[in-house]
């Protein structure tokens, strides 16, 4: 299980660098042609996320870190994929920076959930 948890946790960190240096370049009006990537290896990210949510639940992680992890990881993709349509105009960074620490968060609870669930391996 530790295996599969540090592998997950990789995936979480190279899809997590590759989603924000296209999420900055977005921000400054380039690389859009690149959009559906982005949501693609979003939802990598986010799998990833939930997978590692499914192994805590084997390595008896708390069921609330491992309840915020699921839902995090949701709302990352729905705000991901209506972000375009939420508040446009002058304000829609607002919505930006909304996804952007919503991604930084889907980040951290991988990497803690990796942490808890090598921990509990440990132990057993």
């Amino acid at each position: 299980m530790k295996t599969t948890a540090t592998a997950l946790q990789m995936v979480i960190r190279l899809t997590g660098v590759i989603l924000i240096l296209l999420g900055g370049l977005f921000w400054s009006g380039s690389a859009l042609q690149w959009i559906n990537a982005h949501m693609i290896i979003g939802i990598i990210l986010v799998l990833a996320l939930w997978i590692l949510a499914l192994l805590a639940v084997r390595a008896k992680v708390s069921l609330l870190t491992v309840g915020l992890a699921i839902i995090w990881g949701l709302l990352v993709v729905i705000v991901g994929m209506t972000q375009m349509r939420l508040m446009p105009g002058a304000s829609h960074w607002v919505i930006q920076v909304v996804h952007l620490i919503l991604g930084l968060g889907a980040m951290g609870l991988g990497e803690s959930l990796g942490l808890r669930i090598k921990r509990s391996a440990a132990t057993a």
